[in-house]
């Protein structure tokens, strides 16, 4: 072990006095006890101290104890970084030297529910070789931490950040399998909810008792005055569980839950929050996990007079948490959720804040196309609202475990002649079979006949068709993710929707689920499809295999690595068109979102080489002839010159 004193090292000349009273009140703390760990440590602590400090300052700085609660916080990441495994230090050291590493074409995503798809903890690690199979890099498992019973939202109640759910093991086997996927060249992404806790959670119990260690971890409120203000202001998120942003306890006094009655919204203006949910944070990363989804991250300040959504202040929050995996867990990326306004969704992204983040314009978008056959949304989409910050990347998906919400602007929606009030009953009725013709087999989610709101649940199959055995379900469920694949960044799928796994109306009769129809898409793992997915003859083995092929073609070229692509008006209304640049050229990429056979005329096509390998189904086009897609087609043009 290294001398203490040898540890300390050379006092650090701080770019301003605050900062070295900081750093020397740190060092004197700790070092002494953790020689070994502490130059790594400080190296780090030297580069982003100032920044910490200064996001921190925004929030905290006019409290006089700021400086000694700065010191507190930075004592406990420190031992945090004690006890984070050597092979996750080794990471660490290999993510810094190649910040862009998830940029490449090789980046793709599967999401599911651990019970759901595999049992337990152990079941998932033996699906390792199918995901492997697949092409995974990227395994979001969704909420494994303990949670309330029977209501717990899916998981997005934790009731302890150091336990798992016992149905699914143990946190030791948590922390296995997270190895056993980085072997495998899998990167762990969990959730992060760090909006609000179970109303379970040992800060919300001592809490509600009147604990004074934890009572301002939370907004509780003797009576209706302070609520009432603040909803002068707020939307109702989900007003058929309860009215408002708050809920009444037992003994009369009001909690703020935004969400459900029983997900209590914690006060992050209270210092001793973010400190303790960083504690929380860095353990989880901790156990291997590479991406933390950082949760309803719109919500997590609040402001009197304000609708508490989308305040300068969480992007504080979330630049300091950043900071503080950069000293203490550099290995670790933060994806944003911010299902918002498109103009919103984008101020997440930034190396400095969630390096990646959903697309949910694109997304819904998607969906919107598939109903109106018609492209000019999503090519406007696209053209404007695709570019992202050097070092961020989207994350690209057809559908997640949540409900489909039509997120597009209304401004971006009246340029093109479409008023977007009535464009979202018109997908509404679409997509819940309310529309006469409609293939989409959708349920309903909040669904408010007063106001003509509603959000889409269903299956990727299910919404495309093949419930209805649709002729064109499996070409849509390809285009689809076609388009996802193509796009950039990380493409995401939901596990089942690559073997066409449809609704699953059971759920209404398992216990805390029948009121929330997003289950409906959450079905377990279909055995049957998955053992028919090399059978050509199947459905599942023709999607199946079809996205086998996009997956192969994309981890083949590097032009499809990172975000950037230029638009490519077609020229019919009905054929979505970008390309993806390489050093000379690009390939072209061209999708048929009409049961119709679609021609691009040939003028449109005169930038482009004579000639054009397609690659997905092979062989070549004549590009100065006009250019034939069949219904639901996609065609991967290589445009790229020699």
């Amino acid at each position: 072990m290294l001398d203490p004193k040898h540890a300390q090292g050379a006092d650090w000349v701080a770019p301003d006095e605050q900062l070295g009273r900081l750093w020397r009140a740190l060092r004197d703390r700790v070092a002494p006890d953790g020689a070994v760990h502490w130059p790594a440590f400080d190296a780090r602590l030297r580069r982003h101290l100032g920044t910490l400090r200064d996001e921190l300052a925004r929030l905290y700085g006019q409290r006089l104890d700021f400086e000694p609660v700065l010191v507190d916080l930075l004592a406990g990441v420190y031992a945090q970084w004690c006890e984070r495994p050597p092979e996750l230090k080794a990471l660490d050291d290999t993510r810094e030297h190649d910040p862009d590493w998830f940029q490449s074409q090789t980046m793709l995503g599967g999401v599911c529910y651990v019970d759901l798809y595999a049992g337990h903890f152990a079941g998932i690690a033996a699906q390792i070789p199918y995901f492997r199979e697949l092409g995974l890099s990227y395994l979001h498992l969704m909420p494994v931490f303990k949670c309330p019973e029977p209501h717990s939202d899916g998981g997005y109640a934790v009731s302890s950040y150091r336990e798992t759910h016992p149905k699914l093991g143990t946190i030791a086997e948590l922390r296995t399998l997270a190895g056993q996927l980085r072997e495998a060249g899998i990167s762990l992404v969990l959730d992060f909810v760090f909006n609000h806790t179970s109303d379970e959670h040992d800060w919300a119990v001592a809490a509600k008792a009147g604990d004074p260690a934890y009572r301002d971890f939370f907004f509780i409120f003797p009576d209706r005055t302070e609520p009432d203000r603040y909803e002068r202001t707020l939307r109702e998120i989900f007003p058929d569980e309860h009215p408002g942003a708050f809920s009444q306890l037992e003994d009369g006094r009001w909690v703020w839950t935004t969400f459900h009655s029983y997900q209590w919204d914690l006060n992050y203006a209270n210092p001793k929050v973010f400190a303790a949910m960083a504690g929380e944070m860095l353990a989880i990363a901790n156990l291997g996990v590479e991406f933390l989804r950082m949760d309803a991250v719109a919500f997590i300040w609040k402001r009197l007079g304000t609708s508490c959504e989308n305040l300068p202040e969480a992007h504080t929050l979330l630049r300091a948490y950043n900071a503080l995996a950069r000293i203490a867990a550099p290995a670790l990326l933060f994806k944003s959720e911010a299902i918002v306004h498109p103009d919103d969704v984008v101020k997440y992204i930034a190396p400095a804040e969630c390096q990646i983040s959903y697309n949910p314009l694109q997304m819904a978008l998607l969906w919107e196309s598939l109903a109106t056959r018609q492209v000019a949304l999503l090519q406007q989409a696209l053209e404007r609202r695709h570019a992202l910050p050097a070092g961020t990347a989207w994350v690209n998906y057809v559908r997640s475990h949540d409900d489909i919400g039509w997120t597009f602007a209304d401004e971006d929606a009246i340029q093109l002649g479409i008023r977007g009030f009535d464009h979202r009953q018109f997908l509404n009725r679409f997509y819940v079979n309310r529309f006469p013709g409609s293939f989409a087999r959708g349920v309903p989610f909040q669904d408010n006949p007063a106001t003509g709101d509603c959000r889409i649940s269903g299956t990727c199959a299910s919404l495309c068709g093949l419930e209805q055995h649709d002729p064109h379900a499996v070409a849509r469920i390809l285009l689809l993710h076609g388009v996802a694949l193509a796009a950039g960044g990380i493409p995401l799928i939901y596990l089942g929707d690559e073997v066409g796994t449809l609704n699953d109306p059971g759920y209404v009769n398992e216990p805390g689920k029948g009121d929330d129809s997003r289950w409906v898409h959450r079905p377990r793992r279909d055995a049957a499809r998955y053992a028919q997915r090399h059978d050509a003859a199947s459905d599942a083995g023709r999607i199946y295999g079809g996205l086998r092929r996009l997956i192969e073609v994309r981890r083949s070229l590097d032009c499809f690595a990172g975000n950037r692509l230029i638009a490519f008006w077609s020229k019919n209304p009905h054929v979505l068109g970008f390309m993806r640049p390489a050093a000379r050229g690009s390939v072209l990429v061209l999708a048929n979102f009409s049961e119709q056979p679609q021609r691009i005329e040939a003028h449109v096509l005169s930038g482009m080489p004579a000639a054009a390998e397609e690659l997905i189904g092979g062989g070549h086009a004549d590009l100065r002839r006009p250019l034939e897609l069949a219904p639901y087609q996609m065609l991967w043009l290589d445009c790229r010159t020699a």
